[in-house]
């Protein structure tokens, strides 16, 4: 019979595996690249040339919800001015991730710099592996004997 160990962060971190190898295949769909740190898993998301007044992050139950928006760059019209070529994808952007239990849903931290947001997101202390003191276990008794055979 053989013995498996539990880890209560197996699925988690099965979870959030599977999400940072998820490919965007929308354009307005956030990058993300999605790992674990110590007691903390950080999220980083791509928003280049976004203003930061227009980013919100928000949990609802154990979804995290982040918007964003970048507007259109506006040329005077007239008749020296024109587009030549527009790609950069303007609009409203917004990406979702559900959150598996263990995780401390009140202190996560948010920060934006250089076009990424950095989200941190503590594990919670209750989840974290500890060692559980036994009590009522003395130390070995001496046990005298006799040399009588």
């Amino acid at each position: 019979m053989s013995t498996m160990l539990y880890n209560p962060f197996h699925e988690l971190d099965r979870f959030f595996e599977q999400a940072a190898r998820t490919v965007a295949r929308d354009a307005r769909l956030m990058p993300m690249d999605l790992y674990r740190e110590g007691d903390n898993f950080i999220a980083k998301l791509d928003l280049p040339g976004v203003d930061p007044s227009t980013i919100e992050v928000g949990i609802d139950d154990r979804t995290l919800t982040v918007t964003a928006e970048r507007k259109p760059v506006e040329i005077e019209s007239g008749e020296k001015n024109r587009w030549v070529s527009r790609e950069r994808t303007t609009g409203s952007f917004a990406r979702q991730l559900t959150l598996g239990g263990g995780l401390d849903l009140s202190n996560v931290n948010a920060d934006y710099a250089d076009g990424v947001l950095t989200l941190t997101i503590p594990v919670a202390e209750e989840a974290k592996p500890r060692k559980i003191a036994i009590s009522g276990v003395d130390a070995p008794a001496e046990v005298e004997g006799s040399d009588q055979a």
